[in-house]
């Protein structure tokens, strides 16, 4: 389960994983995504920067939201998972990471997983990015593993895999040399801030894409946006609304065009995300690219990306076998899986840690198998093969 950098729903996912060698075999039982109410989702974004907070504020959230993924785990339990399931993976809402002189120096997520596991009586595997920024990585994008195992199915020219939520992140995976992922800038936040301003916060995105359509995009903004020194630091990196929030944009816009109208607004960083991540995969000579998360249901910013990327066929995970708008859930429940397993589950080369290291935190559950870090044991998967029953 994840809440994502769009903070407008929590997205479970559930899935029958085992081991057969160096091969992780997935079954994908379903998914669905349950809307966060109103209120919390306010809540959530009182304490997204640049707003000031204080600590009572991020406790009552931290409550508030791990009794809301409790509910949602409930419903992965008995909707997709037939009232069985072995453990419960959540990944929480990331309310701050703290980056700083071009490395991350710390991650919260929130979501207390107690509440979780007194829910539903089963073990829960939470904060998975911490382990990795204490080795001297990003803690992101952690995706990079699921999509770096399910390219090596596909060997040739250097391939990516790009998830476009809040944040949009890149894993380019290549035959000759480790694969490398970094989050590439604004996906969604930026559109989502502009509709939200358009629509005085009754909606929160531009759904499929009719505003951007309906805009023009301003140049000379889309110029001063991507003259940020962020798209220009090489990878690994990541970033999220620390830097590409409401009041970064505000300030570009009353330097450049003041009188910009709404919808020539979500147009140009509707550009401003498909030209971003086009220029960061053209610069690693990328041949093929399969999109996933909430943008890759934008038609007007995938069919910018694809303009951006001549000769390089676009296409979702949906062809994988991998389901375009859940890939990030099904992440988690296969870090969570070899978290359980005792297998480390980052890429050095994607992550920027020192080296690779098993994540999270387990919160015990009332009833459920033990860890299965004693005993034989497990060899660090090298692909993903998705089964069906």
């Amino acid at each position: 389960m994840l809440s994502g950098t769009s903070y407008d729903a929590i997205e479970v996912a559930a899935a029958d994983l085992r081991l057969a060698g160096d091969t992780v075999e997935a079954e994908l039982l379903g998914a669905t995504s349950i809307d966060f109410a109103p209120r919390l989702r306010g809540a959530v974004a009182a304490v997204l920067p640049p707003h000031p907070t204080d600590v009572g504020a991020v406790c009552r959230l931290d409550t508030e939201l791990g009794q809301a993924f409790a509910a949602a785990a409930q419903v992965g339990v008995d909707r997709l998972c037939d009232g069985h399931a072995d453990l419960v993976v959540s990944h929480g809402q990331t309310v701050f990471h703290w980056v700083e002189d071009g490395g991350a120096r710390g991650t919260l997520q929130l979501g207390q997983p107690a509440w979780i596991a007194e829910r539903t009586g089963l073990p829960v595997v939470s904060d998975l990015r911490s382990r990795d920024v204490a080795a001297g990585g990003h803690g992101a994008p952690l995706v990079s593993l699921l999509d770096a195992l399910l390219l090596a199915a596909f060997p040739g020219p250097p391939r990516a895999a790009l998830n476009i939520g809040g944040i949009a992140n890149a894993t380019v995976v290549r035959d000759d040399a480790p694969a490398v992922a970094f989050d590439t800038g604004p996906g969604n936040a930026l559109i989502d801030t502009v509709v939200g301003w358009c629509t005085e916060g009754r909606k929160a995105m531009d759904r499929d894409g009719a505003r951007a359509a309906r805009g023009r995009v301003d140049e000379r903004l889309l110029r001063r946006l991507a003259a940020d020194p962020y798209f220009r630091r090489p990878a690994p990196k990541s970033t999220g609304r620390e830097l590409f929030h409401g009041d970064w944009l505000r300030a570009a816009v009353a330097e450049v065009c003041p009188g910009v109208s709404g919808d020539d607004l979500v147009a140009t960083v509707t550009r401003l995300t498909a030209e971003t991540v086009a220029d960061a995969l053209r610069a690693l000579d990328v041949h093929r690219l399969w999109v996933s998360g909430g943008g890759s249901r934008n038609p007007v910013l995938m069919r910018w990306l694809d303009d951006a990327l001549p000769g390089v066929p676009v296409a979702t995970t949906d062809e994988l076998g991998m389901p375009a708008t859940a890939k990030e859930a099904y992440a988690f429940a296969l870090l969570g899986f070899l978290t359980w397993m005792g297998l480390p589950s980052t890429l050095p080369s994607c992550t920027g840690a020192r080296h690779a290291t098993v994540l999270g935190t387990v919160t015990p559950g009332l009833r459920g198998p033990a860890p299965r870090w004693s005993g034989e044991p497990a060899v660090a998967p090298r692909r993903l093969r998705i089964v069906t029953s």
